[in-house]
């Protein structure tokens, strides 16, 4: 940590950062960085545990029953859950608690260490101006990327959370890794993409193989990155021959079912033909079943099967939608169930990661955001999120807040007549008054 990241920390606690105080007062006990002050920490952690920073209340109780000899705060005391959801909800909005619950996940002390909640967390603090934040950036990718020799800070979007650096050796996983949020998800795609791989050495060397399903289930709400997902899937196969085309084709109840008997064959057959040596992915497929006695939807699920037992080597189906209905609709049908048996569930974002999508919009718009501004959207984007209902749009819902921010940033900017590229950039607080 250098000199000036304690005197930010310093200056923060100073004006009334509690959370500020909390990093300040671990400092002073352990004497890391600054001269040790037990007494000073310890006054500095009683201020933030009064103020009801839970993280200070656990330090506070762990110095309170330990030998006083044992300095070692962050290597021995345990943050209860409550105290790291509490960090996580203000780690939107204060950068101090978003790095203390970074380090936390990085040093793994408490829970299993989880480098890539860490790195969450420290990139939302380092985009708020932590400069210890951006240090431990810094050591987590020195660490990660021992021969880079290149020292400097990079923008936290090189960082990104739930990034697996071990198996980031393609295009189509350097793009999954990309994405925000999704660390099951990417997990899953990993361990499917893996278990592909090392059956493909295996047969290469002569062993026996295990016959692999290439065909999946992905159930979630809207807006959790489902369709980004299966096109990324796509590209890895392409990259591990399964595919030879590797593109996505993108369907729904309307492109498969006609309306007059002997058309839907024909129309479901022709959107398989275009998938061929690629994925076709039906979203909503629950819909297919969803017609009544004398619907032709059962007519296109016959189709399907049939093709994907006669072209199994050259089609990959994926399946899109809700939970429970997809679910529903697997179960209802034994040809579904033999031949999807790989489901990977999309969790929706958490106000953090709709306000890193939030940011990652303006970015690559080129728009900057001051802190009032930035402070109201995420305010908003809580508020949004405590009311979700199951038809939340997740990342289109940001995307929806993002195209109103900038509409509304035009009809103020409009009025000043001509002006800097700075005032044609910035989000002011009022443009978040949406």
């Amino acid at each position: 940590m250098t000199q000036n990241s304690v005197n930010q920390i310093w200056q923060s606690a100073q004006n009334g950062d509690v959370f500020a105080a909390t990093v300040l007062g671990i400092l002073f006990y352990e004497g890391r960085i600054i001269k040790q002050d037990v007494r000073n920490g310890v006054g500095l952690l009683t201020q933030a545990a009064n103020a009801n920073v839970l993280w200070a209340q656990n330090l506070m109780m762990y110095i309170n029953s330990m030998p006083q000899e044992n300095f070692e705060l962050t290597k021995n005391a345990i943050a209860t859950t409550e105290a790291v959801s509490q960090l996580e909800q203000y780690a939107g909005v204060n950068a101090f608690a978003a790095a203390a619950v970074g380090e936390i996940y990085l040093r793994g002390t408490s829970f299993a260490k989880d480098t890539d909640k860490a790195l969450q967390y420290l990139n939302l603090s380092a985009q708020q101006g932590c400069l210890y934040a951006k240090e431990l950036v810094q050591e987590v990718y020195e660490m990660l990327n021992p021969t880079k020799t290149d020292n400097s800070y990079k923008a936290p979007k090189l960082y990104d959370p739930s990034k697996n650096q071990q198996v980031a050796d393609s295009p189509s996983i350097a793009e999954l890794n990309s994405l925000i949020g999704l660390s099951r998800v990417k997990e899953e795609v990993f361990t499917l993409r893996n278990f592909a791989k090392v059956q493909q050495m295996r047969a290469a060397q002569g062993l026996a193989t295990t016959a692999v399903s290439y065909h999946c289930v992905f159930s979630g709400k809207p807006g959790t990155g489902k369709t980004t997902v299966a096109r990324i899937v796509a590209g890895i196969y392409k990259e591990l021959g399964i595919l030879k085309k590797g593109h996505l084709v993108e369907v729904q109840r309307a492109d498969l079912v006609a309306e007059y008997v002997g058309q839907t064959a024909p129309k479901t057959n022709a959107k398989i033909d275009e998938a061929l040596d690629g994925v076709l992915f039906i979203d909503e497929a629950y819909t297919l079943s969803q017609g009544g006695q004398n619907d032709f939807g059962s007519e296109a699920i016959a189709t399907l099967l049939k093709r994907m037992e006669d072209d199994r080597c050259r089609l990959v189906v994926i399946l899109a939608g809700y939970d429970d209905e997809i679910k529903q609709f697997i179960d209802s049908n034994p040809g579904l169930q033999s031949r999807f048996n790989r489901y990977i569930h999309f969790d929706d974002y958490s106000a953090t990661e709709l306000m890193e999508i939030l940011m990652f919009n303006l970015n690559k718009s080129q728009y900057t955001i001051t802190r009032p501004a930035y402070i109201r959207a995420f305010n908003y984007i809580n508020a949004k999120l405590s009311q979700r209902d199951p038809q939340f749009g997740n990342a289109r819902f940001v995307r929806n807040f993002f195209e109103r921010i900038i509409q509304k940033q035009a009809n103020r900017v409009a009025r000043l007549g001509n002006c800097s590229k700075e005032v044609l950039c910035r989000i002011e607080e009022e443009d978040v008054n949406v």
